[in-house]
């Protein structure tokens, strides 16, 4: 069983960041990408960040955050990161980390139906 464990969700005021991590226990880290997707009201969950499995981290984000978000990972410590900086009203959700079905690289790390396993979700607030 694949549990998933979102923190450092918040309040903010606009312009601000935030850190996101999500710990993974379970299942073997090493070897699979990590997404984040976010859900805010009335909208369907969306794709945000994802992570690949190797040491240098090939990265893709939605083009609404490129620029000022970064994802990265720790595999020593199971976890993966999202960094947010100058945040927008627009981005207050719930993100969630996400877990793949599959390891190594012939699955689409963007696409929410890849994943099987789902942390909790963890609200970011963003005023203005």
């Amino acid at each position: 069983q694949v549990q998933l464990v979102e923190s450092g969700g918040g309040l903010v005021q606009a312009g601000g960041s935030l850190r996101l991590s999500c710990a993974v226990s379970g299942r073997s880290f090493s070897s699979y990408g990590m997404g984040w997707f976010r859900q805010a009201p009335g909208q369907e969950r969306e794709f945000v960040a994802a992570i690949n499995s190797w040491s240098g981290g090939n990265t893709y984000y939605a083009e609404s955050v490129k620029g000022r978000f970064s994802i990265s990972r720790d595999n020593a410590k199971n976890t993966v990161y999202l960094q947010m900086n100058t945040l927008k009203p627009g981005d207050t959700a719930v993100y969630y980390c996400a877990f793949p079905r599959a390891p190594g690289w012939r699955i689409d790390l963007t696409d929410r139906k890849t994943y099987d396993y789902w942390g909790q979700g963890t609200q970011v607030t963003v005023s203005s």
